[in-house]
């Protein structure tokens, strides 16, 4: 299974949906990112870690919460989201098909050299819209699928009964 690090606040900052919502809270550009991803991860079978840092939060203890196929870790107190992402990238780079999410040209050269794929976050962005069209494409092909007649729903008895009815007036 493909993993994806995903550097939180740098894809809310970089995904001009997300900055916006982010300017009246950033709580909800959070919940709005995770909800694309779980969508994101679950469609494309992917383990997704979203990184949020706390690094700047006085006794900030580090936080993981899984929600389906994503991962929402925010750091501790003194961790960065890159230096995060660097240690497990570093312990599992070179064994696991992994994908950084960054726009921080740096932190794409060092996940890269650990063996690491890496996608800018305007790349990925384009990426998961691609796949929430396809999400919806699919939703709306099943949902055409399942229109059917009246008489398709019914029980064939009362249709019976009903075409009688019908032809006796």
């Amino acid at each position: 299974m493909k993993s994806i690090f995903v550097d939180g606040y740098n894809v809310i900052n970089s995904w001009a949906v997300l900055s916006k919502i982010k300017e009246y809270s950033l709580d909800a550009a959070r919940e709005k990112l995770i909800e694309l991803l779980q969508n994101y991860g679950a469609y494309k079978g992917y383990r997704i870690f979203i990184v949020f840092d706390a690094h700047m939060v006085q006794g900030s203890l580090e936080k993981r919460e899984k929600m389906g196929s994503v991962i929402v870790v925010f750091t501790k107190e003194g961790e960065t989201a890159d230096s995060f992402i660097e240690k497990y990238v570093n312990n599992i780079g070179r064994k696991f098909e992994v994908c950084v999410v960054t726009s921080d040209s740096l932190e794409q050269q060092i996940t890269f050299q650990r063996g690491a794929t890496r996608m800018s976050s305007i790349e990925f962005y384009h990426e998961v819209m691609e796949t929430e069209e396809a999400i919806k494409r699919c939703a709306e092909r099943k949902e055409d699928n399942k229109r059917y007649n009246l008489e398709e729903r019914l029980d064939p008895k009362i249709v019976e009964k009903l075409e009688k009815m019908r032809r006796s007036k």
